[in-house]
C-alpha cells in the first residue's frame, strides 16, 4: 500500500505547471505538497465530478497538462465519465485513482467492490490510451516521469493506505473557512486563462 502523500510528492516534483484538480481528501495530501497553488483546483463538495471538471478544463486547454486526483469512491459514483474521457481523448489528461477501499472523506465506510475492483483495468476497458495500476511505491516513482510524459488519457490506479476523516475532524472544522474553496479556486485559474 502506498502513503497518498508520498505519492503525490513525486507528481508534484514532475507536475511542471500542469492544472491539478484533487477531489474531496485527496485535496488534504496535495494541499501539503504543492508549490503552484494558483493551478490547483480542489474539489470537494463535488464526490464522482472532479473527473468531468478535468475533462472540461483538458479540451478547454489542449496545450495545458491537467492531472485529477480521483478516490475509488467518486469515480464509483460517475464511471460514465471514463468512457467520456476516452471517447473526447485529451491527450493532456493524467487520472490519477486513489484506491483505498473506503468514502475516507465521510468516515470509511467500505466502497462497493473494494479489494476486487480493476481501476486500471477499466480505464484500458474504456479506452485510454495507457492504464496503469501500482500497489508500490517504489514501482510508481520509476515509472513516474515515464507515464506523466506519454500522451493521454492516461489512468493511473494507486492502492493507497486510507486516509480517513472522522467526525471529530469534521467538527474541529465546523466555522472554520478553508485556506482556499473551489469557486474561488475556479475563479483564479479562469483569470490566469484570461477568460475574466
Amino acid at each position: 500500500m502506498i502513503d497518498q502523500v508520498e505519492m503525490m510528492q513525486i507528481v508534484e516534483k514532475l507536475r511542471d505547471n500542469a492544472v491539478v484538480v484533487p477531489a474531496m481528501r485527496a485535496n488534504v495530501g496535495w494541499a501539503a505538497v504543492s508549490n503552484n497553488v494558483a493551478r490547483d483546483v480542489p474539489a470537494s463538495g463535488a464526490m464522482g465530478k472532479t473527473n468531468s471538471f478535468a475533462l472540461g478544463v483538458a479540451l478547454a486547454r489542449p496545450e495545458e497538462k491537467v492531472i485529477i486526483f480521483d478516490g475509488d469512491g467518486s469515480l464509483l459514483m460517475n464511471l460514465g465519465a471514463l468512457v467520456t474521457i476516452a471517447n473526447k481523448a485529451p491527450k493532456n489528461l493524467y487520472h490519477f485513482v486513489v484506491d483505498n477501499g473506503v468514502y475516507a472523506t465521510t468516515g470509511g465506510q467500505e466502497v462497493p467492490g473494494a479489494e476486487q475492483t480493476d481501476y486500471a483495468g477499466l480505464g484500458q476497458s474504456a479506452g485510454y490510451a495507457h492504464s496503469y495500476s501500482f500497489d508500490n511505491l517504489e514501482d510508481f516513482a520509476t515509472q513516474a516521469e515515464q507515464i506523466l510524459s506519454e500522451a493521454g488519457p492516461t489512468l493511473i490506479a494507486l492502492k493507497t493506505i486510507p486516509n480517513i476523516r472522522y467526525p471529530e475532524e469534521r467538527a474541529a472544522r465546523q466555522g472554520t473557512a478553508a485556506a482556499r474553496r473551489t469557486p474561488q479556486a475556479i475563479t483564479e485559474l479562469m483569470e490566469e486563462f484570461g477568460l475574466r
